[in-house]
């Protein structure tokens, strides 16, 4: 008898998982992607795509869900739905769509707004299958040279600069090259990077299943039998890079993809994903950053769906049972209230659970305790620079340039982010700068005759917070002259590696945490939302960190819900699109890879066949 119910347990069971890992349609499939059409060039074209202004009448009817936030996290999670025949919503504040894959033209330069190169966009990689289906083919991205970046550590004649070469031996290679007394230090670290990229996937799949199970697997150690990366998640980038080595620049080396946290407070596992990320090659978008968010609102539109701009969402609306049913867009004057069965929030967990959630929920214990496991990230001054001058007059490269005063990283951020607001411009102590029309071979043909350049460094929100509530663009004299303060430093730092570029500057324009604020809705400015800082990391606080909220009807998307950056926002977005559907979307790509790297290795077959006949 115990037999037979054992069985059907058995059968039962097998018969469920088949079912939810087999059973539901795909929103994914070779025949969606097509050939690439020609790039759109006509900008009032691609303004009727990218900002189309929110009007009552433009909404659709009968909505399945609302995405607040048209960042690459919730254009992801709104496509995904939308390709399953779902009919979505996407309401972005700023005057035009893409989050931090924006791009603005101004005096006839065009800048990127946060997307500054890609990696793993190889053939069949699952980032570039990814892509593919959120765009249907459309999205065309160019390989940058081998020289992905250079590391300069120290200034004037003291400094040292190291190259960064993408390949998946060259990478390792090289820096053997350059670090010949520490090879075994970078044999560790690159076996640790490999472990890392591999076992990652254990962590968004504890995302995945029941909170409950998850933390099961975890407190009871079964977890750990699995794989080491439970663990090593939670280990700080300085121990690891102190345990492989005692070369302060090989340690810059290991962690020099900086996002506001010093290495002594940030999970090595993070930071050696970063650099692994860049180890196939780097990639940039062809026509620019904004081609992202252009081809996913096409998808969008195609299953009824829209991408509406200036539509500012002011409250989600929640019901007496505790659900989220709604949103409300402010209209000049006027609240329109937006109904859909599932809201999904792409503005940052700070944002969502602190300004838009009414007050009796935001007070409730259950949020209160999700918005403890975090703090708001830091923000960062950006100096756009246009010059009046081809890439070959300049001799400016595709690779990008990231400069540190010495190599104690922890120290120089722990004085710096210490400083108050009258010191922090005069003592910066570590930038990076790229020049994006260096990147795109179309920007030539696009701005015949000029060239342009970012610099970023990080900032505390506090150093500008006196002006907050003043008007954009309006902030007064004072405030420009501060933040120029850091343009000029910043500018006459990089006129050190290529003087060419202080003769040719005819325009520049600096940004702020509170710009971040206003164009990008980014809670208090910061440049990659919630911080990443070693407590997020812990394997417990990934688990409990999910798409859904204690709010029924209400997720999560982008970079709060896994990592940084635009692919770590992307992620999110696919991990909300899984909990919303409640199926794994992740396995449905890993599936259409599989069937990709089939094809191609027969048609890699027939061809030799053909060859020797």
């Amino acid at each position: 008898m115990w037999l037979l119910v054992l069985l059907v347990c058995f059968l039962v069971w097998a018969v469920g998982t088949y079912w939810f890992l087999f059973g539901k349609p795909s929103p994914f499939s070779m025949e969606s992607v097509r050939p690439p059409g020609p790039l759109e060039l006509d900008q009032k074209s691609r303004d009727t795509i990218l900002k189309q202004g929110f009007r009552k009448d433009n909404v659709p009817e009968n909505l399945d869900a609302i995405v607040i936030g048209s960042g690459i996290g919730g254009m992801a999670t709104a496509a995904i739905l939308a390709k399953l025949g779902k009919r979505v919503l996407v309401l972005e504040q700023h005057d035009q769509a893409g989050g931090c894959c924006h791009t603005y033209i101004e005096k006839g330069f065009e800048f990127e707004a946060g997307l500054h190169y890609i990696g793993q966009l190889h053939e069949n990689s699952l980032l570039k299958v990814i892509m593919d289906q959120l765009t249907e083919g459309q999205l065309q991205f160019v390989e940058l040279d081998k020289h992905i970046d250079t590391v300069v550590i120290g200034s004037k004649e003291k400094s040292r600069a190291y190259t960064i070469y993408s390949g998946r031996t060259e990478m390792k290679e090289h820096l053997k090259e350059q670090f010949p007394n520490d090879t075994k230090a970078i044999e560790e670290f690159f076996k640790f990077m490999k472990i890392s990229a591999r076992h990652i996937p254990y962590l968004a799949a504890m995302k995945l299943i029941p909170e409950w199970v998850a933390l099961f697997l975890l407190k009871s150690g079964i977890a750990n039998l699995f794989s080491s990366i439970f663990r090593l998640v939670g280990t700080d980038a300085t121990t690891f890079a102190d345990s492989l080595t005692s070369n302060k620049d090989l340690q810059i080396i290991f962690y020099y993809l900086f996002y506001g946290v010093p290495p002594k407070e940030s999970s090595c596992s993070i930071n050696a994903l970063l650099l692994h990320h860049y180890k196939r090659g780097a990639y940039f978008p062809k026509g620019g950053a904004s081609e992202i968010p252009l081809h996913i609102t096409k998808v969008i539109q195609k299953y009824g769906g829209r991408v509406l701009v200036r539509a500012n969402v002011n409250r989600i609306l929640v019901d007496d049972k505790g659900s989220a049913y709604g949103v409300t867009v402010k209209k000049g004057q006027e609240e329109v209230e937006l109904r859909a069965p599932v809201i999904i929030s792409s503005c940052g967990i700070f944002n969502t659970f602190q300004k838009l959630l009414p007050l009796h929920i935001q007070t409730k214990p259950e949020i209160q305790k999700r918005l403890n496991m975090t703090r708001p990230g830091r923000g960062c001054v950006l100096v756009f620079s246009g010059f009046d001058a081809t890439q070959e007059e300049l001799g400016i490269k595709s690779h990008n340039t990231w400069c540190f005063k010495n190599n104690d990283m922890d120290a120089m951020m722990d004085e710096y982010f210490s400083m108050g607001k009258d010191e922090a411009p005069e003592n910066i102590p570590f930038m990076y700068f790229t020049f994006p029309s260096a990147k795109d071979p179309t920007f030539e043909s696009r701005h015949p005759g000029k060239s342009c350049m970012i610099i970023l460094t990080m900032a505390n929100y506090e150093w500008f917070e006196e002006w907050k509530d003043a008007q954009v663009r309006k902030r007064g004299d004072d405030y420009v002259e501060y933040k120029m303060r850091f343009a000029n430093k910043l500018f006459n730092w990089v006129c050190v590696h290529y003087p060419k570029l202080k003769e040719k500057l005819v325009f520049q324009e600096v940004s702020t945490p509170l710009s971040n604020s206003f164009y990008l809705g980014s809670y208090r400015g910061a440049t990659y939302s919630a911080e990443h800082n070693l407590e997020r990391f812990q394997a417990e606080a990934i688990v409990r960190n999910r798409c859904d909220t204690p709010v029924k009807n209400l997720f999560i998307s982008g970079q709060d819900v896994f990592s940084c950056g635009i692919v770590g926002a992307l992620h999110g977005g696919i991990l909300c699109a899984s909990a919303v559907l409640k199926q794994i979307v992740h396995f449905d790509l890993m599936m259409l890879k599989k069937k990709l790297k089939t094809k191609k290795a027969r048609e890699t077959a027939d061809e030799a066949k053909k060859g020797h006949e």
